[in-house]
């Protein structure tokens, strides 16, 4: 079991003025769903699409996994990531934020947003990289989360090339450089930082077994395998090759964590098991139906859906939720009124509300998927409304964890008779 050094934790605000965005990049992109209607569903390459897709990998994944760096990079692997402040995250929001627009309306945004966003992420990973060192403890956790780093910085190189291409910059292959985008960004950083915490994650917080270290050598291999041959298909032209190359390691973590889960000998958490458990199973589809080809112009929409739209938030979503209440828990231990006892992670963030919103993003995911597959205007209006209200909720979940956390502090001191 990897243990926790909550010593070199950073502050709790670090990591927090990434994570607090992503309930309201979650409400954006269920807004830009109900405002294009069918059309969101209709092409990959349309700019609504591309414009929703960003605020979902940018914006809810973005957010989310660079908050999540930030807090657990220190704490398992011993990497302290540089503390930039507040203006860093605010300088990626802002910068996802002209790309959206861009993207949708004002293509004058788009090579500005575009290296705005790389900045931040370059920055934040770049840092990281910086204090990485090897060692022969915990060394294939160690070497995932570096490469998924370089993943990260990889992604904002592409994604900037690709804006300044967009902008008449310069010229280039688009749906060529789009494709190996968007597999190193969500094979190479995503799903690959998923794989590494989940061998953390699902033991210490799911009550697993406790994955082998060769099964976590192994799917790192196969991920790095997985990307670089795609990136080569890709190049030469076969677009089923790369599909099918990068489902291997999507389907193979998704098993492995269904797996996991199903062979716990002890059951806790539940509501981040049942995230895992429905991305999981989301991902498996969605590996599935990249796997098998097929004619139908739907399915490229509906993979898409499944993976980014279902299958990765819930795995993120699912760790958001842990990791504000754990945030929230541990300010409170540093700012505790003397005489005052600290109320536990659980009721600072209770079961029962975050089963609620497991529910609430079930509901909205499969609405999503039946929107993929028939873009009928009225499914799509239903899809969009399950959507942003999974996310409102989310956000008040998070309002109503700060509000509990004031009136621990507020409150005065009991004092024994």
């Amino acid at each position: 079991m990897v243990a926790l050094a909550l010593d070199r934790a950073p502050p709790p605000a670090s990591p927090l003025r990434f994570l607090r965005w992503v309930p309201a990049w979650g409400m954006v992109a269920a807004a830009l769903i109900a405002w294009q209607g069918p059309l969101a569903f209709a092409s990959r390459w349309a700019p609504g699409t591309v414009a929703l897709v960003h605020a979902v990998t940018l914006g809810v994944l973005g957010n989310a996994m660079l908050g999540a760096l930030l807090q657990f990079l220190p704490v398992v692997a011993g990497i302290r990531p540089r503390p930039f402040g507040a203006w860093l995250p605010a300088l990626f929001n802002a910068g996802v934020l002209g790309l959206v627009c861009g993207l949708l309306h004002v293509p004058a945004l788009l090579p500005w947003a575009a290296m705005t966003v790389a900045i931040a992420i370059v920055l934040t990973a770049g840092s990281a990289l910086v204090g990485w060192r090897f060692e022969r403890r915990q060394a294939w956790l160690r070497l995932g989360l570096g490469l998924v780093l370089v993943a990260l910085v990889a992604t904002a190189g592409l994604g900037a090339a690709l804006a300044l291409a967009v902008a008449g910059w310069w010229v280039v292959a688009l749906p060529v450089l789009v494709d190996i985008h968007a597999a190193v960004a969500i094979v190479g950083a995503v799903l690959l930082l998923c794989g590494t915490v989940g061998s953390v994650v699902l033991p210490m917080f799911q009550g697993t077994p406790l994955p082998p270290a060769r099964a976590l050598a192994g799917w790192i291999v196969v991920v790095v395998l997985a990307v670089v041959l795609a990136v080569g298909a890709r190049v030469m032209g076969h677009d089923t090759a790369m599909a099918r190359l990068l489902a291997v390691p999507a389907a193979a973590f998704a098993l492995a964590v269904l797996a996991l889960q199903w062979r716990a000998p002890l059951r806790r958490n539940p509501a981040l098991v049942g995230f895992w458990r429905w991305g999981a199973s989301a991902l498996l589809a969605a590996a599935t139906f990249a796997a098998v080809g097929s004619e139908d112009p739907q399915r490229p929409i509906l993979v898409g859906v499944l993976g980014l739209g279902v299958a990765l938030p819930a795995l993120v979503l699912g760790m958001w939720l842990e990791i504000v209440a754990f945030l929230a828990w541990l300010d409170l231990q540093r700012r505790r009124p003397r005489g005052r006892r600290v109320p536990g992670v659980d009721a600072l963030l209770p079961e029962a509300h975050k089963a609620v919103l497991l529910w609430l993003h079930r509901l909205a995911g499969v609405l999503l998927v039946v929107a993929a597959y028939r873009p009928l205007a009225y499914v799509v209006a239903t899809a969009a409304f399950a959507l942003f209200v999974a996310y409102a909720a989310t956000g008040v979940a998070w309002l109503s964890l700060r509000r509990r956390c004031r009136g621990v502090v507020l409150a005065p001191p009991v004092h024994a008779a």
